[in-house]
């Protein structure tokens, strides 16, 4: 059997709704007149979907928080049993989310994760990853597409990922499965210690880089200025 697109996550559910004026009691609905009871039912399915809608919009929302990526997998023709085979081999930390790409679209919208909107098409599921280490995250799903020979399957690959406020396609992904750990990058930062700070510089990511950058820049200004002092006092 395969999975359908469904609003929620495999693992949640849906409480009964109560019985309020919104949602009459169904013996009364059995009084009603065949064309009032076909009004009534279609305003409480109505009202039903568009909870659902809100539910897994404020879900989507929950697991941004501490976010450090996202990424969308085409899970079209998957069974049920390499769903939950797919959802066992993920890290902890790491958290897959089916629902559709209107109401993941809705939750991010306006917000860095809206870079997404690219692959917001066919069937996705989404992979939220709370963790630093992003290689270890993104590396069970390749692991899973060799075991499930889908591989060579363009349809069952990555549909894109959002870090750091960055999209980044398919064949980006390289960058993302290649970046050092926060090990390596430690012992490289320990390492460069030992090194001019150009080295130093050199190991670090874009932001972090750039920030060195103009702090070097600034020191450098202070120092061409303390010696043009220096030269007008003598």
């Amino acid at each position: 059997m395969e999975i359908s697109l469904s609003l929620l996550s495999s693992s949640s559910s849906l409480n009964p709704l109560p019985l309020t004026p919104s949602y009459p009691n169904p013996r009364r609905l059995q009084l009603l007149p065949p064309h009032r009871r076909r009004q009534q039912l279609s305003i409480i399915r109505s009202a039903i979907s568009r909870t659902k809608k809100e539910e897994v919009i404020e879900t989507v929302r929950k697991h941004l928080e501490g976010c450090y990526l996202i990424a969308g997998i085409n899970y079209s023709g998957f069974t049920v049993k390499q769903f939950e085979e797919l959802r066992r081999s993920l890290p902890d930390k790491t958290t897959l989310l089916v629902a559709k790409n209107t109401l993941v679209y809705k939750a991010v919208e306006g917000t860095k994760w809206a870079a997404l909107e690219p692959c917001m098409k066919g069937q996705n599921c989404w992979l939220f990853v709370h963790t630093e280490e992003i290689p270890a995250a993104l590396k069970p799903y390749r692991d899973f597409q060799k075991e499930q020979k889908l591989q060579l399957l363009e349809e069952n690959d990555y549909t894109g990922a959002c870090f750091e406020g960055k999209f980044y396609g398919p064949r980006d992904f390289k960058v993302l499965e290649t970046m050092p750990s926060r090990a390596e990058v430690y012992a490289k930062l320990l390492g460069s210690l030992k090194s001019p700070a150009t080295a130093l510089v050199g190991t670090l990511r874009a932001p972090a880089r750039d920030l060195v950058l103009v702090l070097m820049a600034y020191v450098k200004k202070l120092e061409d200025e303390q010696a043009a002092a220096d030269a007008s006092a003598q």
